[in-house]
């Protein structure tokens, strides 16, 4: 089969990294986002794939834009501005026309697009599954409620398929009209790139903490939960890493931006990695669950239904109920190394048995077959 991803580039700098790294070999999309991961699951299931960037709307000074810190921030609201009303700007309909081009072109058979992207039109997609009768899919690890824009509610109804992360957001989609939506999750681990990593002398006291947590934390009515969890450990060894501003109450423990491997040798190198879920994430299954679980480190997570679902609470995953009690745990497991050496290598053993990015794609695959 023939896949198109349909999405943003959020790591541009990353991305080019990537590419000088494998000239012969390029990806698709930066080893930061999820992207990545889904071409490569494809691949390695026999089909072929090919991408459209979302993401060209400052042409090629874009590119020259670091993929983090204030210059990103200034590029991401001018972006956000001028895609605030696609069907008035030229550039937003030139993208769209580019995107029936490149599907007329590539013919694909299922054609999935990236949740976070306001330029893609309801009517751009209506077009593409009349006239080249290909399944259409939409994915996103986040509410719809919250974060859809106005575009992307407006084409739901049109979707073949809506695969989300957490349970209540497909929901959510269903109740905006989309005919079908599942959770699957779409976050998920890659055992080739989520393991245990050998660090150098310099990596361990470089990353060195007992606690370390990295994510976003602002702003503060989306992250909040996050970050009353984290201001109850600021009495231990606590390290945080993000991208994004970090709130005055925790700025002490900030230690800078980190993503892709630096970030999983951030995690490898700490005894626990505190998994907060975001406000707008009743169910769980945010990505970061995953991946500490793929590299065989330690998790305390909030305790959430798909969190129980997908592990075995006490076994291969920690949960609490609020700050203190979290508090409660990590004084526990910061005392007793065994037991986190054992929850954390059957956390791995059942990531890497069920929530790869091959079980995802091979689910999605399944889930667009003719119904019996």
């Amino acid at each position: 089969m023939r896949f198109l991803i349909v999405g943003p580039i959020h790591h541009r700098a990353e991305l080019n990294a990537a590419r000088r790294a494998r000239p012969d070999d390029p990806p698709l999309f930066p080893p930061t986002q999820a992207q990545y991961f889904w071409v490569k699951a494809l691949r390695e299931l026999g089909h072929e794939v090919s991408a459209f960037y979302t993401t060209p709307l400052l042409g090629g000074w874009r590119k020259l834009i670091p993929s983090w810190g204030i210059a990103n921030a200034i590029a991401l609201k001018l972006e956000a501005l001028a895609g605030r009303f696609p069907r008035l700007n030229p550039g937003a309909l030139a993208l769209n026309r580019h995107l029936i081009r490149k599907v007329e072109k590539f013919r694909p058979d299922v054609v999935m697009v990236v949740g976070g992207t306001n330029i893609i039109l309801p009517e751009t997609l209506n077009r593409i599954r009349e006239r080249y009768n290909c399944k259409l899919v939409f994915l996103s690890g986040t509410s719809p409620v919250v974060f859809f824009t106005p575009n992307e509610k407006a084409a739901l109804p049109i979707y073949d398929l809506v695969l989300t992360n957490d349970a209540y957001h497909a929901i959510q989609c269903l109740e905006l009209n989309a005919p079908r939506a599942e959770a699957l999750p779409i976050s998920a681990c890659d055992p080739d790139f989520h393991r245990r990593y050998e660090l150098s002398d310099d990596e361990r006291e470089r990353y060195r903490c007992d606690l370390a947590f990295v994510g976003t934390l602002t702003p503060d009515h989306l992250y909040s939960k996050r970050v009353r969890a984290l201001e109850g450990l600021r009495d231990f060894d606590l390290g945080i890493w993000s991208v994004h501003p970090v709130p005055e109450s925790l700025k002490p423990f900030y230690r800078g931006p980190a993503l892709g491997e630096e970030m999983l040798r951030i995690m490898c190198a700490a005894k626990i990695v505190v998994n907060p879920h975001g406000n707008f994430m009743l169910y769980g299954g945010n990505m970061r669950l995953f991946e500490a679980a793929g590299c065989g480190v330690f998790q305390i997570a909030d305790d959430l239904p798909g969190v129980r679902k997908w592990f075995k609470i006490g076994q291969e995953i920690v949960t609490y109920r609020d700050p203190a009690h979290l508090r409660e745990l990590v004084g526990y497991y910061l005392e007793h190394d065994n037991e986190r050496e054992e929850i954390a290598s059957a956390a791995q053993a059942r990531a890497y048995a069920e929530h790869t990015y091959r079980h995802r794609m091979k689910h999605m695959i399944e889930m667009l077959e003719p119904q019996r």
